[in-house]
This record gives C-alpha cells, sequence and structure tokens, in this order.
C-alpha cells in the first residue's frame, strides 16, 4: 500500500511540474534582404529549446530599419540582427555617438541592449557595372563629379536615410539629378538593363561576383563601420535568460567572407535561408539544428488560409459598419457628404504608409490586426457609395407607394428599398472583396502572413518561383470571389429584379 501511495503521489505531481513550465514564444525579427534573414534564423535556431520556442516564420523580411526599430521598442519582436551604422546614423539620428560604450548607453534609455560584434562589417558602397566604370574611368565616388548625366538608383529606404544619398550628396557635392527610388533587389535588374548606371550594395552581398561589378573607393570615408549585431530587449535576459545566452553565442564567429558566401547561396544558388544558417551553426558551433523546411504546397495551403482569413475578417467588419453609413448618407445628403469625403480620404492613402501609420497605434503594432484595420479601412469607399448610390436612385413612386401602404420607415427600408438596392449593395462588396485580396499581400511586410509574404521574400531572393507561390494563388482568389459573388447575387437580389436587369 505504501508503495501504491507513492506511485499516485509521483502521477499527481507530475502534470502539475510540467504546467508550471510553459513554452515561451521568442520574437526573432529580420529585414528584407537575405543577409538578415539569414541571421534572423540563426537566431531562431540557436535560442530553440523545450522551453522556449522561437517565431521567425511570421516576423522576418519586415521591410526597413524604422519597422524593426519600432517593433522592437514596442515589443512585437525581441531581437533582430541590425548594424552600428544603421544604429548611429539612422536610429540614433546621430546623436548617440559612434562608438559602441556610446550606442549602448544611447540605447539603453530605450530599455534595448546591444550584443557584441558578430564579426563582420557590412558597410555600404556605390557600385557601377564594371564594363561602364573602366570606360568612363571611375574608380572613387568622387570621381562621379565629373559625370553628372549618371542615372542612380537607390532603394527607398537609402535615399531616405541620415547616412544614406542626402549626405553622401553633401560630403561629395555630387551632382546627378537623375536619382530613383526603388526596391533594392529590382536595383540590379535596372543596373543589367541599363535603365540606372549607379547603385548602392552592401559590401557582404553574394550577387556582386555575378553582376560583374566595380565597388568605387569611398575615398572621403563617409560611410561609418557598419558591424553586424543583435539588438533585444532589456528584459529578455530575465525572461528567457538561457535563449539570451545562445543567441550570442554569434558573437565574433562570421567573418566577411563567411557571410558573403552564405548570402551567394541564397541570393544565386536559391538555397532556403533556414539551412544555410543551419549548415553554419554545425560547421562554426558544433550546434546541430534541425531547420523547418515546409513544401511549396505546405507553405502556399498555410498563406492561403491566413490570406483568407484577412480578407474575411476585414470585409465583414467593413459590410457591418459600411452599410449603415451608406443608408445614413441616403437619408441625410449633408451628412452623407460628409461621411463619403471621409472614406475618400482613406482611400487615397497609400497602402504602405497606412500601414506605418496604424503600426503606431499602442494597441495594434505589427502582424495580423494591423493589416486587418487597414483593409477594412480601404473597404469601406466601394461599400458605402454603392449603398448610399442603390438607395438614392430609387424612384419615388415606389416610396410613395411604400408609404402609402402604411409601412414604417424602418419596414419600407427593410421589406422595399434594401432589396430594390441590393444589387448596387453587392456589387460595392464585391469590389472591396477584390480589392482587399489584392490589397491584403502588403501585409506580409509587417508579418500578418498571406500570399505576400511568399511575394516578397521571393523579391528579396530574386526567386521567380516564390514570387509565383504568392502572386498566382492570389489572383486565382481574386477570380474565385467574383465568382462567388456572382452567385450570391442570385440569392441575395430578388428573381424580378435579376431579370429586369437583364432586360
Amino acid at each position: 500500500m505504501k508503495r501504491v501511495a507513492i506511485l499516485l503521489c509521483v502521477l499527481l505531481v507530475t502534470p502539475r511540474a510540467e504546467a508550471t513550465a510553459p513554452v515561451r514564444q521568442l520574437n526573432v525579427g529580420s529585414k528584407s534582404f537575405p543577409e538578415s534573414l539569414i541571421l534572423g534564423e540563426m537566431v531562431a535556431q540557436l535560442a530553440k529549446s523545450p522551453s522556449v520556442e522561437p517565431r521567425h516564420k511570421e516576423t522576418k523580411g519586415l521591410g526597413g530599419t524604422r519597422v524593426l526599430w519600432e517593433a522592437l521598442r514596442k515589443g512585437d519582436i525581441d531581437v533582430y540582427p541590425e548594424y552600428t551604422g544603421t544604429i548611429s546614423e539612422e536610429i540614433l539620428s546621430g546623436k548617440g555617438g559612434r562608438g559602441e560604450d556610446d550606442i549602448r548607453k544611447a540605447l539603453a534609455a530605450f530599455d534595448i541592449r546591444m550584443s557584441q560584434p558578430l564579426g563582420f562589417n557590412n558597410t555600404y558602397v556605390i557600385a557601377m557595372k564594371e564594363e561602364a566604370a573602366a570606360r568612363l574611368d571611375i574608380r572613387t565616388i568622387s570621381n562621379l563629379r565629373q559625370h553628372p548625366e549618371l542615372r542612380f538608383g537607390f532603394s527607398n529606404e537609402f535615399l531616405q536615410r541620415g547616412d544614406g544619398w542626402p549626405s553622401l550628396k553633401r560630403a561629395y557635392d555630387l551632382p546627378q539629378r537623375d536619382v530613383r527610388g526603388m526596391e533594392h533587389t529590382l536595383g540590379f535588374l535596372a543596373l543589367e538593363n541599363g535603365d540606372i548606371d549607379v547603385m548602392e550594395l552592401y559590401s557582404t552581398e553574394g550577387k556582386i561576383r555575378r553582376h560583374r561589378l566595380s565597388l568605387l573607393d569611398d575615398d572621403r570615408k563617409h560611410f561609418p563601420d557598419y558591424h553586424a549585431v543583435l539588438l533585444y530587449r532589456a528584459d529578455l535576459q530575465a525572461r528567457m535568460p538561457e535563449a539570451v545566452q545562445s543567441f550570442l553565442r554569434l558573437e565574433g564567429t562570421i567573418r566577411e567572407p563567411d557571410m558573403r558566401e552564405l548570402n551567394a547561396r541564397v541570393e544565386l544558388d536559391h538555397e532556403r535561408e533556414a539551412r544555410v544558417a543551419a549548415d553554419f551553426l554545425a560547421e562554426r558551433l558544433a550546434v546541430q539544428t534541425a531547420p523547418e523546411l515546409d513544401s511549396a504546397v505546405d507553405r502556399i495551403l498555410a498563406q492561403t488560409g491566413r490570406h483568407l482569413l484577412l480578407v474575411i475578417v476585414s470585409l465583414t467588419a467593413a459590410v457591418v459598419v459600411a452599410v449603415p453609413l451608406g443608408v445614413i448618407a441616403a437619408r441625410r445628403p449633408k451628412t452623407g457628404q460628409a461621411v463619403l469625403g471621409v472614406a475618400s480620404l482613406v482611400q487615397t492613402i497609400p497602402s504602405l504608409a497606412l500601414l506605418v501609420l496604424l503600426m503606431s497605434v499602442p494597441f495594434l503594432g505589427l502582424g495580423f490586426w494591423t493589416a486587418v484595420v487597414a483593409l477594412f479601412l480601404y473597404s469601406l469607399l466601394p461599400i458605402i457609395r454603392n449603398t448610399y448610390a442603390g438607395l438614392h436612385d430609387i424612384a419615388p413612386s415606389l416610396r410613395e407607394s411604400a408609404a402609402a401602404l402604411g409601412l414604417p420607415p424602418l419596414a419600407r427600408l427593410r421589406l422595399v428599398e434594401l432589396p430594390i438596392a441590393a444589387r448596387s449593395i453587392l456589387a460595392g462588396i464585391k469590389t472591396s472583396a477584390v480589392i482587399n485580396v489584392g490589397t491584403a499581400t502588403l501585409g506580409g511586410l509587417i508579418g500578418a502572413g498571406g500570399y505576400g509574404q511568399a511575394i516578397f521574400t521571393g523579391l528579396t531572393l530574386q526567386n521567380t518561383t516564390m514570387v509565383l507561390e504568392g502572386a498566382v494563388p492570389a489572383a486565382v482568389m481574386a477570380l474565385l470571389v467574383q465568382g462567388i459573388f456572382e452567385l450570391a447575387e442570385r440569392v441575395v437580389v430578388p428573381r424580378g429584379l435579376r431579370l429586369h436587369a437583364a432586360a
């Protein structure tokens, strides 16, 4: 009996012990270029343990510095790879000094910590095609002053950064006026096609050799050092000390040639960044990891579910709000003009700008709900406008007949006016739904998932197959949505009205 009692005690206590050690989630972020994706994957794989579950799939490729920095400050992510020059010049706007100790003190004011350098300096370089540079005898950035006709193509972030084009132009007194902004990856294609003559690069990019580029000497030492580091939240040391200890093993382990080779494997050989990261960790740190390498089918299915959820949630909320607003607009002309004006104004805000603005809202931040709110706002105008138009265009004689029958206002709206306007209202909802399917791809830039994640990752890696993984299903979904609403019209719109419209 004594042994039985002891066994029962063990069985009762064991589940409680497991319950007191829940798995904690570590949110790892990265920017939308291969090197950052690889480093983010290294962090995630090193930190994985029975008590820590890293999350990188949904929070990788999140765009530029500001998006990642704000996400880190707000706690949407816990750690991401960054560069000392970017921190001092862009994040701290030159007010934190360029020395590592000064940078650490400045970051501490934001409750952010910085690791020791990972081992390589990935500075900015200005590049041209080798044959063009040789023909014009351009070896340094200063030589560009003698060629004002050259066309520059820089990433949109570089055009705005404190250490980017504005300060580069001042430092070298460059006269060029044909300066275009574009996605960094597309700059290589523009250079190959002859659409631009000069672009900015990172010194560790694997594409330098393939595109036969000449790197111009920064003869005035304009660009600071960009030593790769990890930025992480100060409270992470208390919350997940074992995870911090694990990913800090990367300090001083990655040399510049190593990083260039890793980038080339992803950029040129189209290997998965998870596999490249795992191979490096096994070779350099003797850490064996099991990266999650899902198939294309698995990725498409997961992205379809997420994309569909984004569209359904945002569109449902828009219908619930927009149809009543359309009714109010039709009943009260002055109020209606104000409602339509506000909805039209929202529609003019660029999608990416709206996403960034919404990310700054305290209760939104990074991810799914920010994308839902943006899609909701973009869905309002077509539904409000079509509801207003459908009710406004009802013949006065029909309204008078309904009133003569003694129907109260709400009954007239429900039984007469809305059925007559149903065709127009449904057309507005259909328009919003199709727009939603396309616009939802931008959610991939802020960690909302969906088809946009494959599209933007594919663009970053110049992997056409991956781009098609997102673009083709998105187009198919838009066509299916169109067809579903065509069928829904037969159910929602009264048969007599459909026959009248067909005639």
